[in-house]
Parts: structure tokens; C-alpha cells; sequence
């Protein structure tokens, strides 16, 4: 093959070649525009496909919702289903103590604010914390072939409310709530506010669904809201806030234990029941049943502190039902647990109210609380008031303090003979001889060994009283003195950024105060006494029961705090004017003359020696005894 051929060879297989690639070239760029075209096809059929699978499910989703309404509606009626889905209306009526708010749903009153009382703060007094009061009346009517139950806190009621304003001479106003159960039949709430009361009329009326009412024997009232916190410190109001309810004919409530934070108790209640009150310290919601619940269950949980809150309540109370009554009354109470004007209403409410058991709380009611509201008629300063009951109550027992402090100065004058039978009777076996010789001497000076007792056995009961009566004093709410600014509350001069246990994180200065005076008391009472005294008891009395009572009174009232250190102060000004009053010379001259006299043993002398005595011939026996 020539030079040529082989030329001519390689340029057609270059061109071949070329033509092939460029080809194929041109044939994959052809191939990734119709790739490219196909997925934008497939993608927009994708989007029409889904977004004809959407309509289709929508139009399922609507079908199915119309169904669960239709169903809805078959089962309740169209007037029970529009009552459960129209608007909830709010509707305020006020009188000349309390501002009440109602909430056409479920009929009920959704908030009371007291007009003359604000929390700790200054803020608006609500009774209980808005949006959390629920009031629900639960029965069952006929509806075609089975019993349905209504549950009156699902529905709106229709609001028939007066006017807002009282007109001259008008007393009372009524607000009507009606829930329509079907075309011919409703329920009605009715309350009764009066102008200048804090108790309500509510009566339930079935009167228009009474035909349709189910077979039963009771319907279910389930009343619950929260409680918030009203005063100054958490934990002395929340020893005060529980459940209390009474028996119909006691003349006492009965009250769940008290509960500490973070804690919850309840009660199932058997029996009838008049009322039930979610009671705070200072004011309480009550419900009364005209003619008694049937039973209940009661109960509460308690919050921790710095929530804003103090406790939920709860009770769920059963009231009869019989067909022949239409109309079931009840009362409502929102106010304040203030003593006079709770028992007014004659229903045992005024218990409500802490004074203590029989005897501290006979004295409260018939001796501190009408002093007390006497004296507030003519002075204004609080200060003053429990500074005067102070100096009353002295004046009262003040015969039986210097009768104590007679005793105390005979006590004083035979120290020196007291002292002298102490180094005659040395040793432990000779404990029974130096009694009976104290008591001879005891006796020919003509000394009580309970003389000097009586006086605080009488002030402990009154002591105890005003324990009971200050923090639960809703007249001393709010009211300042110095540099307290609620003498109902706990005073703080000084905030610390920590807890101590048993003492809290402040500093009470009518608590310190308080804690002197007992300090000082005691001292100059000892002196002046004379009496020897038992190892350790003069550390007990003099610092150990003043640091007691500092950390214990340190988170009470500060009204309550100022009270015994006016007590304790005043006591030491009778303890030095009697001691002037008290010449120990002629005590000694007159206690010589009752010693040359014979006098009769009293009956507790001739016990006391009997019963020494007895324990002489004890000790004697045990020595014969070991002496074997």
C-alpha cells in the first residue's frame, strides 16, 4: 500500500471518528432535556394528584364533622348544642359590700371582690382566684330510650340580670340564669343579692324540666376554686385556710386537718351536712343547704409557699331529689370571718371564727371580744386599745397578784430559816425531815405553798385567750402600728436572704421585744423572791423559755407580740410598787403574832403530811430491807 492509501486510510477514520463522537455528543444532551422534561411533568401530576387527594380528604373531614355534629345534636337536642357553642356572656352586679360577677357559662358566679377589704399589697380583695371557681349541678333526663346526663358547667345559660343601679328604697335584685334543655323545657338559677348583705338566696328550679327528669334519688353539686393568698405571710394563713363544714343541730363545725405545704386531705361525709365553707384566715365562701345536703365529700391541697396561692378546694355534695319538688334553696356566703357579724345569721358561722375551746373561747366571746369592740367605738388607735385591755385585764386579777406577792414577801422574809434547815438536813436520806419541817414553818407563818401558783394558773386561760384572739382579729387587719404594718401579721425590721429553721427569714422586733421583758421579768423576780432554786431551772426559766418563745412568736402577730410585752412590762411595775408597798419588817412582826396562834390544819396540809408520811414508812422499810 502506498503513501497515499495510508493518508487517505487515516483521515476517513478520523472523520468516522469525529462524526461518531460528536453523535453521541448531541444524543445525550437530547436524552438529559427529555429526562428533564419528563420530571417537571411528573412533578406538577404529582402536585395536581395531591392536591386533588387533599380536596378529597377535606371533603371526608368535613363530611365526618358534620356527622359527629349531627350526631351530637340527635343526642343532646339543638338547644342543648347551641348552649354548649355560643358565646360565653359575663354580667356584673354589684352591692353596697361586694362586686359579683357572673358567667352565663354554666350559670355561676365567677368572681366576688369585697369592697372594703384589700389583700396584703393594696390590690382588689377577690375571694377566690378568677377563672378557677366551678360550679356544676349534674343530674339525668329522659331522651328517647336512654338517660342522658347534664352537666350544667358544659352549657351557657341565658342571662336575665336587672339593672346595674339601685334605685331609692330598693332592697334586693334578682339575677336569673335559664339553660334551655329542649323547646319546652329549661332550668333555672336564681340568685337574690340584697343591698347591704353578704349572704345571697340561690335557688335551683326545675319547675320547667321536671317532666323530663330521670328516675333518681339525688343530684350531684361539685363546687371547687382555689384560694389565693390574701395576707402578709404564707405560713400563719395557711394554718388558718381549710374545709370546715357542720352537722345539721350541732352547734360546732367540723374542720379537715390542717395541712402543711405540698399536702392534701379529704373527708367522705355519710351523713347530712348543712354548709360547707372553704374558709381562709380572714373571709370565707359558704354554701348552706335550706333543707341539708345528704352526703359529701370534702377536701383540699395546699401549695407551697411563694406560689401566690394557698390551697384548691373541693366538695362534691349530694342534695335529694323527688319528683313532687321543684325548687331546691340555697345560700351563699362570701365575706368576711368576722365574729358579731357571722353570728347574726344564726347558723353557727361565727365558729368559723378561732377563739379556742370552752373556756378560752367563753372568755374570748363574753369578756375580750365585747371589750375590745367597745373600746374600738371611741378610740381609733389600736395601739391604745391593747394597751388598755392591758391595764384591764391587770386591774381585774390584780388582788390575786398581791395576794402572790405576799406570799412571795413571807417567802422572802424566812429565807434566812429556809436557809438554816437546808444546812440541818444536808444529806438525800433527810429529804422527807426537811419537808415536814418546811411545812411546819410554812404553816406557823401562815403560808399557802399554792399562793404564789393561783395567779398564774388565773392568767394562763386569759394569756391563752388573746394566744387565740389576735390572729384571728379581723378588725386588727392592716392596722399599723409603729413600724408594723399589720399588727394581724408577723412585723419584720430586718428581710435575711436565708431561712433559719423554726425562726423564719426576718426579724421581728415586737418578738424581741417580747423575748427582753420575759428576760428581765424573770431576773428581778427570782431576786425579789428569795427562793432557792433548782439546778438548771433558773437557766430554763430566765434564757431557755424567752429563746423558745423568740423563735415561736417571731412569724405571729405582731399585735399578739406587743400585747405580752405591755403585759410583762406592766407586771414589773406592780411587782416594784408592791414591793414598796411590802415593809418586810412588819411582814416578820405579823408572821410571829400567826405563829403564837393555834391554827387548824387545811386539808391539803393534813394530805401533803399523810402523803409524807407514807413515804417515810417506804424509805424506812426499803432500808430495813437492805440492812439483811
Amino acid at each position: 500500500m502506498d503513501k497515499k492509501s495510508i493518508i487517505g486510510l487515516v483521515l476517513i477514520g478520523l472523520i468516522m471518528f469525529g462524526y461518531t463522537w460528536y453523535s453521541g455528543k448531541q444524543a445525550a444532551k437530547y436524552q438529559a432535556e427529555r429526562v428533564k422534561q419528563d420530571s417537571v411533568a411528573f412533578v406538577e401530576a404529582q402536585r395536581e394528584l395531591a392536591a386533588a387527594a387533599s380536596q378529597t380528604i377535606g371533603q371526608a373531614d368535613q363530611n365526618k364533622k358534620l356527622s359527629e355534629e349531627e350526631i351530637l345534636r340527635a343526642n343532646i337536642g339543638e338547644e342543648l348544642y347551641a348552649a354548649q357553642t355560643t358565646e360565653t356572656q359575663i354580667f356584673t352586679l354589684a352591692n353596697e359590700v361586694a362586686e359579683y360577677e357572673f358567667s352565663t357559662r354554666g350559670g355561676q358566679i365567677n368572681e366576688v371582690t369585697l369592697v372594703e377589704y384589700n389583700k396584703y399589697g393594696g390590690e382588689p380583695l377577690r375571694m377566690f382566684v378568677p377563672g378557677t371557681e366551678r360550679f356544676n349541678v349534674e343530674f339525668f333526663i329522659q331522651k328517647g330510650f336512654k338517660n342522658l346526663q347534664i352537666q350544667t358547667g358544659n352549657y351557657n345559660f341565658e342571662c336575665i340580670a336587672p339593672d346595674t343601679a339601685w334605685s331609692e328604697g330598693e332592697e334586693s335584685k334578682q339575677v336569673r340564669m335559664r339553660l334551655a334543655i329542649d323547646s319546652t323545657a329549661h332550668l333555672d338559677y336564681v340568685y337574690t343579692i340584697y343591698r347591704d348583705n353578704y349572704m345571697l338566696d340561690f335557688d335551683i328550679d326545675f319547675s320547667g324540666v321536671a317532666h323530663l327528669m330521670a328516675s333518681q334519688y339525688d343530684f350531684e353539686i361539685v363546687w371547687k376554686n382555689s384560694s389565693p393568698q390574701q395576707e402578709k405571710g404564707f405560713e400563719n394563713e395557711n394554718n388558718y385556710t381549710t374545709v370546715a363544714y357542720r352537722y345539721p343541730g350541732d352547734k360546732k363545725p367540723e374542720e379537715l386537718p390542717l395541712g402543711k405545704e405540698g399536702t392534701s386531705k379529704s373527708e367522705k361525709i355519710t351523713s347530712k351536712l348543712e354548709w360547707v365553707a372553704f374558709k381562709q384566715q380572714f373571709f370565707s365562701s359558704i354554701l348552706v343547704a335550706k333543707d341539708d345536703f345528704q352526703d359529701g365529700e370534702v377536701g383540699y391541697s395546699t401549695y407551697k409557699p411563694y406560689a401566690g396561692m394557698i390551697k384548691d378546694f373541693s366538695a362534691v355534695l349530694g342534695v335529694p331529689y323527688s319528683p313532687d319538688k321543684n325548687v331546691y334553696g340555697f345560700q351563699w356566703y362570701f365575706g368576711p370571718n368576722k365574729f358579731n357579724l357571722l353570728e347574726k345569721y344564726d347558723l353557727g358561722f361565727e365558729y368559723l371564727v378561732p377563739l379556742g375551746g370552752s373556756l378560752v373561747g367563753w372568755m374570748n366571746r363574753w369578756f375580750v371580744i365585747p371589750l375590745f369592740d367597745f373600746l374600738n367605738k371611741y378610740i381609733a388607735s389600736f395601739g391604745w386599745i391593747i394597751l388598755i385591755m392591758t391595764i384591764i385585764i391587770k386591774i381585774v386579777i390584780f388582788p390575786l397578784t398581791y395576794k402572790s406577792y405576799q406570799s412571795s414577801a413571807k417567802m422572802r422574809v424566812l429565807k434566812p430559816e429556809i436557809d438554816a434547815l437546808n444546812e440541818k438536813y444536808p444529806r438525800q436520806e433527810d429529804a422527807m425531815k426537811k419537808q415536814q419541817a418546811m411545812m411546819d414553818l410554812y404553816k406557823k407563818a401562815d403560808i399557802s405553798p399554792m399562793s404564789g401558783c393561783i395567779p398564774m394558773l388565773i392568767q394562763l386561760p386569759i394569756l391563752w385567750a388573746m394566744f387565740r384572739f389576735f390572729p384571728a382579729s379581723i378588725e386588727l387587719r392592716g392596722e399599723k402600728l409603729w413600724w408594723a404594718d399589720d399588727l394581724s401579721s408577723y412585723d419584720s425590721i430586718i428581710n435575711l436572704p436565708f431561712n433559719i429553721p423554726f425562726y423564719g427569714d426576718h426579724v421581728s422586733l415586737f418578738a424581741l421585744l417580747m423575748s427582753a421583758m420575759l428576760v428581765i421579768s424573770s431576773l428581778i423576780n427570782m431576786r425579789n423572791t428569795g427562793q432557792q432554786q433548782m439546778p438548771g431551772m433558773k437557766f430554763m426559766m430566765v434564757w431557755m423559755m424567752p429563746i423558745m418563745m423568740l423563735f415561736f412568736m417571731n412569724n405571729y402577730a405582731s399585735g399578739l407580740c406587743y400585747y405580752y410585752t405591755l403585759s410583762s412590762f406592766i407586771t414589773l411595775l406592780q411587782m416594784f410598787a408592791i414591793r414598796a408597798m411590802i415593809d418586810d419588817n412588819k411582814v416578820r412582826a405579823k408572821m410571829a403574832e400567826a405563829a403564837k396562834k393555834p391554827r387548824k390544819k387545811s386539808k391539803f396540809q393534813q394530805r401533803y403530811e399523810e402523803a409524807l408520811k407514807a413515804q417515810q414508812a417506804q424509805l424506812r422499810e426499803q432500808q430495813r430491807r437492805g440492812g439483811r
